[in-house]
């Protein structure tokens, strides 16, 4: 069977290079008899494997030396409340809540100190990235957090928050690797690997080292400390081994392309063919302020839910699978990662047009 156009916002399209590679290693790997899913994480080879990826992304992403890399398990949702344990000091967070992950992120830092909500845009259903050039920072705040980009809601941040001079933790799962960033911009930056770089199983975590201190919240178990993995190389349980290997593969893919600049470049050009028809159809609507939209989510819809369902049915059957939106959210999404290629995102762009003529 051909493969399909895959527009899941995660676990999402891979490049298809990579999987041919790891299908070809799959039984052995580079001549050590083994796969690297029974391989020990302990071993020579393995250790090569993690090195390569963290020097890769490391390239990828200019990643300061006073910051740490580190390949950890648990998804987005366990950062959720490993920063409010290992940097609330204060007891004190600032949150920006731009979406459902965001909302998530705030809740659960409510359980270990004073998070305040300081900027939202939920009062327009999250279709819009607010104003965050002068936003009530409290003076004890410990951190500010960010969503950077909203995977159901399809907005991104343009502009970075004025902190006023305090940590900027970012959420940047569905936007990671997409284009280029000033890692000494941010403390924390995390995400998971299934939106943008790998499998389900890894979360990337690059954090600056002077915040990986012994100084947590009382009660932190051992496995949620960011010093326990800092000091051991991501390696003191077993990692996931197979998705950082993965995750590796991608890392030299994007390097082959071109790095960075070059993805910006054709993610800008891919996204710009699907808002762009959006923009000019009588039937389908996005529904994102236009400098709000994400590079990597578009969200759209009909405004009919049968004609939304029947879109979606038939556009699975013609081999663009996965449009559906967020259950939250409802009508289509079409998620472009980088592995996206332009032609899928052209073809998508057609067979809409011919959906219309039919429909309208």
């Amino acid at each position: 069977m051909a493969r399909v156009y895959n527009f899941s916002a995660g676990p999402a399209v891979l490049p298809e290079e990579v999987l041919k590679e790891a299908a070809a290693e799959m039984l052995d790997y580079q001549g050590s008899g083994q796969s690297v899913m029974e391989m020990s994480h302990r071993s020579k080879v393995f250790d090569k494997i993690i090195k390569d990826a963290e020097q890769d992304l490391r390239d990828l992403l200019n990643i300061p030396d006073n910051y740490k890399v580190l390949f950890l398990q648990g998804g987005a949702h366990l950062q959720f409340a490993m920063i409010p344990m290992n940097l609330m000091k204060n007891k004190v967070a600032d949150y920006i809540v731009t979406g459902q992950w965001a909302k998530r992120a705030f809740k659960e830092a409510q359980k270990f100190g004073d998070a305040k909500c300081i900027a939202s845009s939920e009062d327009k259903t999250f279709s819009y990235i607010p104003d965050c050039s002068d936003l009530p920072i409290d003076e004890n705040a410990d951190y500010v957090y960010i969503c950077e980009n909203n995977t159901i809601y399809g907005t991104k941040f343009k502009t970075l928050p004025n902190t006023k001079g305090k940590d900027l933790v970012a959420d940047v799962s569905s936007c990671f690797l997409s284009e280029p960033m000033d890692v000494s911009k941010y403390a924390v930056i995390y995400g998971g690997a299934q939106k943008n770089i790998g499998p389900a199983g890894v979360v990337i975590a690059i954090i600056r080292e002077d915040l990986i201190t012994e100084d947590v919240l009382p009660g932190t178990p051992t496995m949620l400390q960011y010093k326990t993995h800092a000091d051991n190389d991501s390696l003191y349980n077993t990692p996931p081994c197979y998705g950082i290997y993965i995750c590796g593969k991608v890392f030299k893919w994007l390097k082959k392309q071109g790095g960075l600049e070059v993805m910006k470049e054709r993610n800008e050009k891919k996204a710009a063919i699907l808002y762009d028809f959006l923009d000019q159809s009588k039937l389908f609507k996005g529904t994102v302020e236009k400098n709000s939209r994400s590079l990597m989510n578009v969200p759209f819809v009909t405004g009919d839910a049968d004609l939304d369902a029947k879109f979606i049915k038939e556009a699975t059957e013609a081999g663009f699978v996965n449009l559906k939106g967020h259950r939250s959210v409802g009508g289509m999404r079409a998620s472009i990662y980088n592995a996206m290629p332009i032609e899928g995102v052209e073809k998508l762009v057609a067979f809409m047009k011919k959906f219309e003529e039919e429909n309208a």
